[in-house]
């Protein structure tokens, strides 16, 4: 289940009105505060089992730990605050290509709601980039910012084995209404794309967590290719066509 906003730690909020006062919000602080008690209140829906609270603290932690890599912390900061703030569970049929972080969506509330936090308006769009960056985890060519972004929110696949195990279980939970077979079949396309990378990750200090995430996204597509095969030895009909 998602963390719910009463159980939020205190920190969340002290943190976004830090963030945005370091990247030059001229709002009052209760006025920030607001938007980031909502932005708390969007990462704590329900039907976040993976995309919640705990995955947004842990991509924030690993931007501080990658945060000597960028350009512009602060903006970087914001664009993980944002980028996942947008989530539809009703519509991740598309699993394969999008799930349900809505990426263009969520960088649309950045950009409204930081200008409207009084950032620059050119700040306020580096964030929407960022964001969008997301959209297929691609960090731009020469980037740094961007870099630090993407490999921030892939460091889950670096995670230790049964840190990974229970993200296994939740991503699946937030794709519980898919068929398996269906499921199987588009987690095993994200994967060997994954896999398929010369590198998952881009910023310096990320590149160190390459192999246990390789290591990691293996492991789990050799789980899944055998899944898949026992559900087609067990179908009436035989093998799915493909």
């Amino acid at each position: 289940m998602g963390v719910l906003n009463a159980d939020a730690p205190q920190w969340f909020a002290s943190a976004f009105v830090r963030t945005c006062r370091g990247a030059g919000s001229t709002a009052s602080e209760d006025v920030v505060r607001a938007v980031g008690d909502e932005l708390i209140d969007r990462w704590s829906e329900p039907d976040r089992h993976f995309h919640n609270l705990r995955h947004l603290a842990a991509v924030l932690h690993r931007v501080e730990e990658l945060a000597h890599e960028t350009h512009e912390p602060d903006l970087v900061r914001l664009a993980a605050w944002y980028h996942g703030a947008v989530f539809d569970a009703a519509r991740k049929a598309a699993y394969a290509t999008k799930g349900g972080e809505q990426t263009t969506l969520s960088a649309e509330l950045a950009r409204t709601q930081l200008v409207d936090l009084g950032l620059p308006v050119d700040a306020a769009e580096r964030v929407a980039e960022l964001v969008d960056t997301l959209a297929r985890h691609k960090a731009r060519p020469g980037d740094f910012d961007s870099a630090v972004l993407n490999d921030a929110d892939l460091g889950i696949l670096a995670s230790e084995p049964q840190r990974y195990k229970e993200y296994i279980a939740e991503i699946r939970a937030e794709y519980a209404h898919i068929p398996l077979s269906d499921y199987l079949d588009a987690r095993i396309k994200v994967i060997t794309k994954l896999l398929g990378r010369p590198r998952l990750y881009s910023s310096p200090l990320g590149i160190t967590w390459e192999e246990p995430a390789r290591q990691n996204l293996e492991a789990e597509l050799h789980r899944l290719v055998k899944e898949r095969k026992r559900l087609e030895a067990q179908s009436p009909a035989g093998p799915a066509p493909r």
